[in-house]
């Protein structure tokens, strides 16, 4: 078995790995590009699909973005389309399985991908977390998993995201509980809330609907990617957002609502793109009155996330925050759980799956070596069982 680790083995993101088995490979995660495996939902430009008919495989909601990615951008794709429901099996060839394994992560239909060949199980186990108590959707599938591990997992590639934070990653319900001490228990009376999450993250979009309610307000979502989320996820019945809220996607429509809104803001609440203030953001361009919409003394700014440990991701987020005080706007940040596991979730995997070579990933070198040092605690061999590689190199088991 080589293992091709391609992205994310030197930095955050840019996941890519692949797995040879004979004369067959198999590519998990493609990069900033979708991934002909797919996990879950990572939005990214499917042109890189374009040259190849290989089947792209993915949880139902997966495929549902991709198509949406597809339609808009006008892309055609010779390639089959299978959807994969979690804990299930596909035949990718004579000699390769693929099954989806259900688990939990910032967005719906999250799945590990466990790779059955002739030379063992390669489990693939990157952004994802233990979530016991998720609102959306089921626990991960413990059982599973242990099920792997006495068969015998022959290598795990692993995020490390978190791997020196000696703690267990809490539920999404402790977000919940952040969000609603925020949206209920602050002083909103006379100002716009303006809320800002990922636009994948359905179980928090959903918490943040439900408090909205509370307050009467009408919860209005601005934004590209957040109507391509919602609506794939409306359309497969994940969730019933519609009666609840407003879904404004295109730049014309986001406009005219602003406008609207700016006119009794005291009514509403805004969920809007632009978490990790990206400069082409709905948030960041009413920062800067690119929109019609200016911001006053004591709106509310709610950062329903937190930010991607990279330096262009950090300085724009900065950026934002200085322009949103400087209109003397009440900043909340942080208001989040994330969504990888910690140190001590790494410990319990590790226990569960028993793999017999840990490869870490979705890190650089010291969130790499992190996880090393546990997996070394545990009784693993650095560099003959447990392997810190970088982006572009090949791991032969």
């Amino acid at each position: 078995m080589k293992i091709y680790t391609i992205g994310g083995f030197s930095e955050v993101g840019k996941n890519m790995c692949a797995v040879e088995v004979g004369n067959e490979i198999v590519i998990f995660d493609m990069g900033l590009y979708l991934p002909k495996l797919l996990r879950y939902n990572e939005e990214g430009d499917p042109r890189e699909l374009t040259t190849s008919e290989c089947p792209i495989i993915g949880s139902p909601y997966t495929i549902e973005i991709l198509k949406t990615l597809v339609r808009d951008k006008e892309i055609k794709l010779k390639n089959k389309f299978i959807p994969l429901t979690s804990n299930d099996i596909y035949k990718v060839s004579d000699n390769l399985k693929l099954e989806f394994i259900n688990i939990t992560h910032s967005t719906v239909q999250t799945v590990l991908c466990a790779l059955h060949t002739r030379e063992g199980i390669f489990l693939y186990a990157n952004d994802f977390k233990f979530d016991n108590h998720p609102s959306i959707g089921k626990p991960p599938n413990y059982e599973k998993l242990e099920q792997l591990g006495n068969i015998g997992v022959k290598a795990v590639v692993l995020d490390s995201l978190n791997s020196k934070k000696e703690m267990r990653t809490p539920s999404e319900k402790v977000a919940r509980e952040l969000l609603k001490d925020v949206m209920l228990g602050v002083n909103t009376k006379n100002n716009v809330i303006v809320i800002t999450t990922f636009s994948s993250h359905i179980p928090r979009l959903k918490s943040i609907i439900e408090f909205g309610k509370h307050l009467n307000r009408k919860i209005v979502f601005l934004g590209r990617s957040l109507h391509k989320y919602v609506s794939a996820a409306e359309k497969l019945n994940i969730v019933n957002f519609k009666d609840d809220i407003e879904l404004v996607g295109f730049s014309n429509r986001v406009k005219k609502r602003l406008s609207q809104i700016e006119k009794d803001r005291k009514s509403y609440i805004i969920v809007c793109t632009g978490n990790q203030g990206e400069p082409g953001s709905i948030l960041s361009r009413m920062s800067k009155s690119d929109l019609p919409w200016k911001f006053q003394d004591g709106d509310i700014v709610i950062f329903s996330c937190k930010t991607i440990p990279t330096p262009e991701t950090i300085a724009n987020r900065e950026i934002l925050e200085r322009r949103l005080k400087q209109e003397k706007v009440r900043i909340f940040t942080e208001i989040h759980v994330s969504g990888h596991l910690a140190r001590e979730d790494h410990r319990d995997f590790i226990n569960l799956i028993k793999p017999q070579h840990i490869i870490p990933a979705h890190g650089d070198i010291d969130k790499l070596s992190g996880l090393a040092e546990l997996a070394v605690e545990m009784g693993y061999k650095f560099g003959k069982t447990v392997h810190v590689t970088q982006n572009n190199s090949i791991l032969e088991i």
